[in-house]
């Protein structure tokens, strides 16, 4: 790089040697010449050399003296473009990503054609999606290096990101156009194939059928290359060709179920005959093929669905398949294939009991395994459980678990009922016995932990993790470094449920951190996947991480974090000193000399506590400094503080943070304008409580939570215009808005309609009696009739629905309810008396692990 301010020879030499120790990460060398420099009196302020020290300085982990060094260094060389670029450097290591920008354009003011700025500038801007800078800074690149092919391809994508197809495709062009390809290889091939897709982005389907056509011979991926035509075919409804294109590649796989719906779209078969007809062809073509036969089902009906699915039962029996019920679990939308699977099972049952086979009549057949029995014990256990009826699915479990004690299947199985009845803890105690069974097989580890979560045994979970986490390091800190962001949620869950908020909230913000991370960790590919050639693959990269934060684990994290948060608000923590202060006040003195002797023994305990955390933390330190050799360059991260979290000035704020992505990414799902609404309510946010609440009536008018919404906004609009709160353009606003919504009807009228219309459905019955006493607090007694009743009538009575009535009833939304919850828990343990929820005398909250079984007549008592 040449210097705005010269050095002479011997300085410049060791100048060069600083940036040689820089590129090969031998940072104390780098500093030894840097001092080299400093310590001659005429160069001790060189601005340049103060920079490359301190960027080493930063790699070495001593961040606040780097930034000393290369700020001093920048104020006495502000023409350097060095200086900015060490600076802008720093500001990326620190994800400052604005920032760095910044100090990259003030570089290349004084140093235009820089080809490392450029590239720098470029990276920052592709992962801040820039797309328009990026253009302009690969056109420069492109410019100064035209015959490189980053240059081309990097060029080319920025029109590409930019949704400008014919430039793009200009240029790609061009660039095929300059290569002497004699060889055909993968990274052609991928180019190729990158240029058909940007063709096809760019709606011109004949067009990349014709480049397809004409380079198919020099792509080396034959199956896209088929998939792709298939595609083109059909889109441009060229039927025979495609049908011609999907019976070769089922040649290839047929177990691949989208290439049949696409084969009879191509034959055009609309009729469930038609679709018939070809899936029995491929049947009797590939009579080992799992899905011709599987599909047929979905088509099958009556007498015909009858033979079809008792061959497919009868196969997967014998064999013993596991997944089973999984695989014909999609059938059990129709009653009536349900019925006739129930039969078929059923009949095996009786049939292998008596005959050792699957029907009466078939005396003269071979015998089956007698693992068949099991399966279908299995089968059916499963089934029961699907529907419902949790004493028959315990009853064939436990005949499978007689039949045979060592299958880990029916325990997880068994494991998996109680969790649907309701018992967490019994569930919990099914799949410890089952992971007892097999102690190296990490899938059952694993499930067992998440059971153990369930039934809010965190620190049980934590150990059985530890079987499979890396030694010298506690398991937490291990699944949050290997980011397990399965078990972080479920942690988070059980605290929320123990009413831990400040660890809860931890688990969650160590969740959002991983999606951090996540899209941080793409910038090390914007140079690689150019430099590879793996294009397509890279600008599917560039549009997951741009809605990277509407994956499930993270809707999950957040809504935890909303509910904690909104909590949080409503019941802002307590100082616990000043209250046992205000406490001690009354007290007798035998009382208060035992109340001394507990905070004396809490104390006593706290001090172990803190020891111990000392100790990890210590191990945490060494093995961060372990990590310190590996990534110089990190950022440090504030530590998550339980008690600091829970005790937040702003819960209301932080739960927005948490929402904001889901109102971006995820504004298809109705949970997420619920949420939404429930915040902007307590900041008394009018217009966006009202834009929640069009939102949601948008997604699912008649959903329960949204007719309480409505009701709830609607009474706020009448207390608002009571108190003259709203601005003349406020007010005609949600009047316009509002209306369509309620139809002009009084929120007493839409409420009762709402009842009358959901009478016998329980969700909304739930939330029509809450609004029912909200709106007049003298229907209490009517409301809480109408949300305990359980009569054979209603629909949509559930473990989960039921426990969220008698959370309501407790809380007091229905006002001072006297003994009407436990009346209502009483009749849900009759309806669930599996469920830990309504059990008048539930079990402790730590179990034992020691659940053995002692013999098969106990396993059947189960």
């Amino acid at each position: 790089m040449p210097s705005s301010n010269p050095l002479p020879p011997k300085e410049n030499s060791l100048f060069k040697r600083i940036l040689k120790c820089y590129e090969q990460k031998q940072y104390k060398n780098g500093l030894k010449f840097a001092k080299q420099i400093l310590s001659n009196p005429k160069f001790a302020e060189h601005g340049e050399t103060l920079a490359m020290k301190g960027l080493t300085l930063n790699c070495l982990g001593r961040k606040e003296e780097a930034y000393e060094y290369v700020r001093r260094g920048l104020r006495n060389d502000l023409r350097s473009h060095v200086c900015w670029h060490v600076y802008g450097l720093l500001q990326r290591s620190d994800k400052k990503y604005d920032e760095a920008i910044k100090c990259y354009r003030n570089a290349l003011k004084w140093e235009k054609d820089n080809i490392q700025i450029l590239r720098d500038l470029s990276l920052l801007q592709i992962q801040m999606r820039d797309l328009e800078g990026y253009r302009d800074t690969r056109y420069q690149l492109f410019m100064l290096r035209p015959t490189q092919r980053a240059s081309w391809i990097g060029f080319a994508m920025s029109y590409h990101l930019l949704k400008d197809y014919d430039m793009a495709l200009k240029i790609l062009n061009a660039f095929r156009k300059t290569l002497l390809q004699t060889i055909i290889d993968y990274e052609h091939s991928e180019l190729l194939l990158y240029q058909n897709m940007v063709i096809q982005e760019s709606g011109a389907l004949v067009d990349a059928l014709r480049h397809l056509d004409q380079f198919q011979t020099e792509i080396c991926d034959e199956l896209s290359v088929q998939e792709i035509h298939g595609s083109l075919y059909l889109k441009l409804g060229k039927f025979s060709s495609a049908a011609e294109v999907y019976r070769k590649l089922l040649q290839r796989n047929p177990e691949n179920t989208g290439y049949y719906g696409s084969l009879a779209d191509a034959l055009q078969l609309h009729k469930s005959e038609e679709r018939l007809s070809l899936l029995a062809e491929y049947r009797e073509v590939y009579p080992k093929a799992l899905a011709p036969a599987r599909l047929y089902l979905n088509y099958a009906q009556g007498e015909l669905f009858k033979q079809e699915v008792d061959r497919y039962l009868r196969r997967g029996l014998h064999k013993g398949v596991p997944p089973l019920f999984v695989d014909l679990r999609s059938l059990y939308k129709d009653k009536e294939k349900v019925a006739v699977i129930q039969q078929l099972a059923e009949q095996y049952v009786q049939a292998l009991s008596k005959n050792g086979r699957f029907s009466l009549d078939e005396t003269n057949e071979p015998k089956e395994p007698a693992s068949a029995l099991l399966w279908v014990y299995y089968y059916l256990a499963q089934h029961w459980d699907f529907l419902g009826n949790t004493d028959k699915a315990l009853q064939y479990i436990n005949a499978a678990i007689e039949h045979t004690p060592t299958l880990i299947e029916l325990f997880v199985t068994k494991g998996r009922i109680y969790k649907h009845a309701g018992d967490v803890v019994e569930a919990f105690k099914w799949l410890d016995e089952a992971q007892g069974l097999d102690t190296a097989d990490r899938y059952i580890n694993s499930k067992c932990a998440k059971y153990m979560l369930r039934a809010n045994l965190i620190k049980e979970a934590e150990e059985t993790c530890s079987k499979f986490t890396r030694e010298g390091v506690s398991a937490m800190e291990n699944l949050n470094e290997m980011q397990c962001m399965w078990f972080q949620t479920e942690c988070a869950l059980a605290y929320q449920r123990l009413e831990k908020w400040g660890e809860a909230l931890k688990k969650c913000h160590e969740v959002d951190r991983h999606f951090s991370e996540i899209i941080e960790d793409q910038f090390d590919f914007h140079t690689y996947c150019m430099r590879k050639m793996t294009l397509r693959s890279y600008v599917g990269l560039l549009r997951l991480e741009d809605v990277l934060r509407s994956h499930p684990f993270y809707l999950r994290a957040a809504r935890c974090a909303i509910q904690v948060y909104l909590h949080l608000h409503d019941k802002p923590p307590q100082d616990e000193t000043a209250e046992q202060d205000t406490n001690t006040e009354n007290l007798a003195p035998s009382e208060l000399k035992k109340l001394r002797n507990k905070q004396r023994k809490a104390k006593r305990k706290a001090e172990l506590e803190k020891a111990a955390a000392a100790t990890v933390a210590e191990k945490r330190e060494q093995h961060k400094n372990r990590q310190a050799d590996t990534e110089p360059d990190a950022p440090p991260q504030d530590e998550l503080v339980p008690d600091k979290l829970a005790k937040v000035d702003d819960p209301l704020d932080q739960a927005i943070k948490f929402l904001q992505p889901l109102q971006s990414l995820c504004s298809n799902l109705l949970e997420t304008h619920l949420m939404a609404f429930e915040i902007y309510s307590r900041k008394d946010k009018a217009l966006l409580m009202l834009q929640s609440v069009r939102r949601m009536h948008r997604l699912a008018p008649d959903h329960p939570e949204v007719h309480s919404c409505v009701i709830r906004l609607a009474l706020r609009y009448k207390e608002w215009l009571a108190q003259d709160r709203l601005s003349e353009p406020c007010k005609q606003v949600l009047e316009t808005c509002l209306g369509p919504i309620t139809g002009d009807r009084s929120p007493h009228t839409i409420n009762q309609q709402f009842l009358d219309t959901h009478s016998h459905y329980l969700p909304a019955v739930f939330q029509g009696a809450k609004m029912m006493y909200l709106l007049d607090p003298s229907s209490q007694a009517t409301a809480i009739k109408l949300v305990t009743n359980l009569d054979s009538t209603m629909e949509g009575v559930t473990v989960p629905v039921c426990t969220a009535v008698l959370n309501s009833l407790r809380k007091g939304e229905f006002g001072d309810c006297g003994d009407a919850a436990s009346e209502y828990m009483t009749l849900c343990h009759q309806r669930f008396p599996l469920a830990t929820a309504f059990n008048p005398s539930p079990p402790p909250a730590t179990p034992s692990r020691g659940h053995v079984l002692e013999s098969q007549e106990n396993c059947l008592s189960n």
